[in-house]
């Protein structure tokens, strides 16, 4: 399955368990819930750990996505589109922008 069918399939899960309609501040919560575990795999070199973890906070995003109202695709497609002719250069292995230097 690609990224678009997948996204419909935990839209559709969501919807079913009306998550769709739940409070946002609560799915946050979740995220950072999530983005700790993608932490503590990455500090214990646990790869399964990291891509679940990954997997966990894409699904939680696009979640809050819809409880925002928002659609998942274009707030990449956003986020690409501001970062798309982005220059800038590895500072102590971390790309700075290059307004930021």
């Amino acid at each position: 399955m690609n990224l678009i069918d997948l996204t419909e399939h935990i839209e559709q899960w969501a919807i079913d368990r009306k998550l769709n309609n739940a409070d946002p501040h609560k799915q946050v919560l979740k995220l950072g819930e999530e983005f700790g575990e993608l932490c503590q795999g990455i500090v214990k070199n646990n790869p399964i750990q990291v891509s679940d973890s990954i997997g966990d906070m894409y699904v939680v995003l696009v979640i809050l996505s819809m409880q925002l109202g928002l659609n998942m695709e274009d707030c990449v497609e956003q986020a690409y589109e501001e970062i798309k002719d982005r220059k800038g250069k590895m500072v102590n292995g971390i790309y700075v922008k290059e307004s930021d230097l």
